[in-house]
């Protein structure tokens, strides 16, 4: 992992997985700086991650008062426990169907969650982030926000997109991008990550990324994609296109076979 800012107020730790056939996926977690300090999400739990050296690099986890689950999937919260651990005065916001699925793996201290639904605000102290429902999202206990003093939104996986290098992925600014092949990495990533969006209405689902409009963020922080500055706009236009599009289709078992006969000894170089 590495780290840089984006913006005053906010740190990216940066991570990226490869996607054979897709790119380098980035996978971030943030660190909002306030007046309570925020991390959102965990970022994934790889043996060779090692989030806790990589956060203490940027603040001293036991001041840490906020871990802001977006979802409860397994590449945002590879690092919750161990952060739980060294941060005892944090509290986990997520919601009461996101602390279901992340107890059915390991038992979460009900002590220590803050449920938090869309539409519903959190005060830290010298700033509200405001939790809304993404438009695109994988997983129904998906919950993002928006920093009314920063002008920041922190959108999940809505946005991302797989980029063509590590080094891209985990860049700090996704201008490093071309605008059309960063629209069709948008747009890829939709049809993998929301297939649903393949029967949505357009009318209704449209309604949905306005409010993204009204709130008018100056950057987007995005689980899946470098930060983005002054670029809400036009990512608003590409989701908005996402209605009837075709999900995507991995490869099957017979591609799985050829790819894996590749490494076998006497196989292809």
């Amino acid at each position: 992992m590495s780290t840089h800012k984006a913006g005053p107020d906010s740190t990216v730790l940066a991570d990226c997985l490869e996607v054979p056939g897709l790119g380098f996926l980035p996978v971030n977690v943030f660190v909002l700086h306030c007046a309570q300090p925020v991390v959102v999400d965990t970022g994934v739990g790889l043996p060779d991650r090692d989030l806790l050296n990589t956060l203490g690099s940027v603040i001293d986890p036991a001041d840490v008062r906020w871990i802001w689950l977006t979802h409860p999937d397994r590449d945002h919260t590879g690092g919750l426990f161990a952060l739980l651990e060294a941060a005892p005065a944090a509290r986990v916001v997520t919601t009461f169907l996101g602390a279901g699925i992340m107890s059915t793996e390991h038992p979460l201290p009900m002590d220590r969650v803050y449920f938090l639904n869309p539409g519903q605000s959190l005060d830290v102290g010298d700033r509200t982030l405001h939790a809304f429902r993404p438009p695109l999202f994988d997983n129904p206990a998906t919950v993002g926000f928006y920093d009314d003093r920063s002008h920041t939104c922190f959108s999940s996986d809505c946005f991302g997109g797989p980029m063509p290098t590590a080094d891209v992925a985990t860049g700090s600014d996704v201008e490093a991008v071309r605008a059309e092949d960063l629209e069709a990495a948008q747009l890829l990533w939709a049809s993998v990550d929301s297939p649903w969006v393949q029967v949505a209405d357009p009318d209704r689902f449209r309604a949905t990324v306005e409010p993204l409009r009204s709130m008018a963020p100056e950057t987007i922080l995005c689980t899946h994609l470098p930060p983005a500055f002054g670029l809400a706009p036009r990512f608003l236009d590409t989701i908005a296109a996402a209605p009837g599009m075709s999900p995507f289709v991995g490869p099957d078992q017979a591609a799985l076979e050829q790819i894996l006969a590749g490494f076998e000894p006497g196989g292809p170089a």
